[in-house]
């Protein structure tokens, strides 16, 4: 891999994030580089001024912390897209004063080119280095090298608080439109391109110079559900590493992001794996990755960002060899392809808000309405995995209100797509099963004991009526409290 040495080529201009943002349409389409690696200077120069400003911002998943949280309080966000990860965005939202669209992340990169929210004008991308027709991204691949093909014009703030070594992370190939040739990855290890993201030198419209430490996720203690869910989940796991002939000879897993999910992939490690191999092909690499880089357990780790908190960034800071050597990290059209999670026979483990008594499952809206954080990549690998795993604690608000329900209140992953549940009560194992029989394994292992006579109740209730999937219309929501 040819590797740069130079922050900022011989030749190129800089100057500061308040010119560089004065040059952005107060209406504009601005894609931004997102996950842990959204623009921050020039996102902040944008919500400080007092224009008024109405922008469309695309991003790979969040556009970073200070877009997500600086721009909905100034006013100056019109429309979000994909995904929402910072409460001031969610808020925004949910009340109406920036519009949102939700969307699997595998087609960001195509839903931007087609332009299907007008034509990007400037796009905002972080990097660790640039030249007059190249960048190098930061923590994350994304959407950056669709966003930076699809704008007029590009904004790079090099972050000259990451260290360079990161480069040989990333692997910045990204598929032509379509029709094109599958994808071909022989492994998830293996790379099809090189760091650099490359671009007409005329779309070089600003390059700034900072210095911001990453934004580290909030990750937080596991409760005690998410404790005994994490327990289930490895017991579970152990299991299937001696009954499934699937994973005889390797085991590849995702797990999303989140306090359980970055839970239940450090306890991954405390599996006896024996001579297989073992790969992470997923979405994000947060905190319990890097103990799995560093004991050794993975082969390869490929994602499309480091996404990691207060102690992760640390150890990024102080050791970036360890994910720059052992890592990769691709383009969102990559890492979420549906044919390479099947083709690698993936084992999905991601968060749900609720799971009703059929499987169906909701991952993104608080009692239907009220957005959570969107879809992600869960949809990408819960319907194209070799086997996937739904966790959530059964019940919410201090036990107050189950999240096992009769009926999901928004499906994001029909029951066809979810093989197996886990709660800190037990596992269902779902594969093969009929409604009636999966109904009672979900209430009979997942729901906690206080709701499981009400559930009861209902499916008996709804039996009267028929039919292959029984239900209570006018009783269905009862449950969700308030």
């Amino acid at each position: 891999m040819h590797e740069t040495t130079d922050r900022v080529a011989d030749g190129v201009a800089t100057t500061d994030a308040a010119a560089a943002a004065d040059t952005i349409p107060d209406d504009g389409i601005v894609p931004m580089s997102g996950l842990s690696a959204g623009p921050k200077d020039v996102a902040h120069e944008l919500a400080a001024s007092n224009r008024d400003r109405s922008l469309t911002v695309p991003a790979s998943a969040d556009a970073g912390f200070v877009a997500d949280t600086e721009l909905p309080n100034a006013d100056a966000l019109d429309l979000r897209y994909p995904f929402s990860a910072w409460p001031n965005l969610k808020r925004a939202v949910n009340e109406g004063r920036v519009d949102f669209v939700d969307d699997h992340l595998s087609v960001v990169e195509q839903s931007v080119a087609r332009g299907h929210f007008g034509d990007p004008d400037v796009a905002v991308v972080e990097a660790l280095a640039v030249g007059e027709d190249w960048l190098v991204p930061t923590t994350a691949v994304g959407a950056v090298p669709a966003f930076v093909a699809a704008a007029d014009a590009v904004i790079v703030e090099v972050n000259e608080a990451l260290p360079l070594e990161l480069q040989r992370l990333h692997d910045t190939w990204t598929p032509s439109p379509p029709p094109r040739d599958p994808l071909s990855l022989s492994d998830p290890g293996e790379r099809l391109g090189d760091q650099f993201v490359r671009f007409e030198p005329d779309k070089l419209a600003a390059v700034v110079r900072t210095e911001n430490d990453p934004v580290p996720y909030p990750f937080r203690e596991p409760t005690d559900a998410e404790a005994a869910i994490a327990d289930n989940v490895v017991d579970f796991l152990a299991d299937e590493l001696v009954d499934n002939r699937a994973f005889r000879e390797r085991f590849t897993f995702e797990v999303g992001i989140g306090s359980l999910g970055n839970e239940i992939t450090e306890r991954i490690g405390d599996l006896d794996f024996g001579d297989r191999r073992v790969d992470y092909y997923g979405e994000v690499a947060q905190d319990g990755l890097l103990d799995l880089l560093e004991a050794g357990t993975l082969s390869a780790a490929s994602a499309t960002a480091l996404v990691l908190g207060e102690d992760g960034v640390d150890r990024l800071l102080d050791r970036p060899e360890l994910v720059a050597e052992n890592a990769c990290t691709r383009s969102m059209s990559v890492s979420n392809d549906p044919g390479l999670i099947r083709a690698f026979g993936v084992v999905a483990i991601n968060t749900a808000v609720e799971v009703d008594v059929y499987g169906h499952t909701n991952s993104s809206h608080v009692q239907g309405s009220q957005l959570l954080q969107g879809i992600g990549g869960s949809g990408d690998f819960a319907r194209n995995s070799l086997l996937s795993t739904m966790v959530l604690p059964s019940t919410a608000k201090d036990g107050a209100v189950s999240r096992i329900v009769p009926m999901a209140s928004h499906v994001d992953h029909p029951d066809h797509d979810v093989d197996v549940v886990v709660t800190e009560h037990g596992v269902a194992d779902l594969r093969g099963l009929t409604p009636d029989e999966r109904f009672e394994t979900v209430v009979e292992q997942c729901a906690d004991p206080d709701f499981r006579q009400e559930l009861r109740r209902y499916g008996e209730r709804a039996a009267r009526g028929g039919g292959h999937m029984p239900h209570d219309l006018p009783t269905a929501f009862g449950m969700h409290g308030e």
